[in-house]
């Protein structure tokens, strides 16, 4: 039996372990709990999740920026799913997803789903 309350709850239940859908930008990346002194009660935290890099993702094509383009609006054209814009930042390093679309004209990296 465990005494981090934290840990108990995820083990009963009440907390998931992976409280993340599969499309999300977190799905499988661990959670940690994080405490400043050893009895103190803890706050969970999901821990760093690491960017591909660029020679990981190959691009599937690029899209040039027009009014009223968002980003969410550009992963459901090119992936049927609205949830996985992350994948369009990761592929152009940006960490705001809304720097993507915030140029008209700026050139946007689509990636190949298949190699994510």
């Amino acid at each position: 039996m465990t005494t981090d309350p934290i840990q108990a709850l995820i083990d009963a239940g009440a907390i998931p372990s992976q409280p993340f859908g599969p499309d999300s930008r977190y799905a499988g990346v661990p959670l940690a709990v994080y405490r400043r002194k050893p009895e103190d009660e803890g706050k969970p935290f999901v821990r760093r999740r690491f960017i591909p890099q660029r020679s990981e993702m190959p691009p599937l094509l690029e899209h040039i920026v027009r009014s009223g383009d968002r980003p969410d609006l550009l992963a459901a054209q090119a992936f049927g799913n609205a949830e996985l814009y992350w994948r369009i930042a990761d592929a152009n390093a940006v960490t705001d997803p809304l720097e993507l679309t915030d140029e008209v004209g700026e050139r946007v990296v689509i990636p190949n789903s298949s190699g994510l």
